[in-house]
């Protein structure tokens, strides 16, 4: 059972696990909102989750296309904050750029610190899209800075969108995996997966409490409807934000 802190100290991977179990519920049932933009979540979450990941393990060197940027950066805004100038701004840049970009920044892992600099070079990207961007290509050795799971990080609030705070969080997400891998079997727990894991629990306990009461009491659920046939979420082994404005930095 989770402690009444949170998930993040939580040491027991079943219960972690019966969580990342929830993901695309949570998804559905963040989906499901009013908010018309919030309706285009689950496909896009499909997108970023599945269908991206594979498209960059497919490649010789793992990169992303201009479009598949521009992509990313509208799924990052559907399920947090909405910034239309973001959207418009990551769009100017060059595609040439954008792939050489992504290109190096792939190969300077596991130096995410250098990564996450050198894909903050492009227009409109900071440490927050350059960290879904490392996360999508390479789950085992980064972690998306989702504000829900930096938060329920102990000592990590409030938010700083910098390099600096992201090598914090990304620091102590990987432990967890690490710590989760001592003692579960399957030994396959990395810092997406347990960025994820956060997320649905702080989400899960916002849209319905119950559900993450469910877990902590070994009560299962159905999914939700809206979710997708055969989406769990993988955890995937891989290949080994500078903009105009603070506004365009995250």
């Amino acid at each position: 059972m989770p402690p009444r802190g949170g998930l993040f100290d939580c040491e027991d991977p079943t219960v972690w696990r019966a969580v990342l179990d929830q993901y695309w519920e949570v998804v559905g049932l963040k989906s499901a909102g009013k908010n018309r933009k919030q309706g285009k979540l689950l496909l896009l979450e499909k997108w970023y989750q599945e269908e991206l990941p594979a498209a960059i393990a497919s490649r010789p060197e793992p990169f992303l296309q201009h479009l598949e940027l521009v992509k990313l950066m509208e799924w990052k805004l559907t399920r947090g904050k909405f910034r239309p100038r973001l959207q418009q701004l990551v769009a100017t840049n060059p595609s040439d750029a954008v792939e050489r970009c992504t290109r190096k920044a792939f190969g300077l892992l596991p130096d995410t610190r250098a990564a996450i600099a050198e894909l903050s070079s492009l227009k409109a990207v900071g440490p927050a899209t350059a960290s879904a961007v490392l996360a999508a290509g390479a789950p085992d050795q980064a972690a998306f800075m989702a504000d829900e799971s930096v938060e329920s990080v102990p000592g990590l609030t409030p938010i700083q969108y910098t390099g600096k705070h992201y090598a914090l969080y990304l620091a102590k997400v990987s432990e967890r995996a690490r710590a989760l891998n001592r003692v579960d079997s399957r030994q396959d727990w990395t810092p997406h997966s347990v960025e994820l894991c956060l997320w649905t629990w702080a989400v899960g306990q916002k849209l319905q409490p119950s559900l993450m009461e469910g877990i902590s009491t070994g009560e299962k659920r159905p999914a939700v409807e809206s979710e997708p046939s055969g989406s769990s979420v993988k955890r995937r082994k891989t290949k080994q934000d500078s903009a105009p404005s603070k506004e365009a930095s995250v």
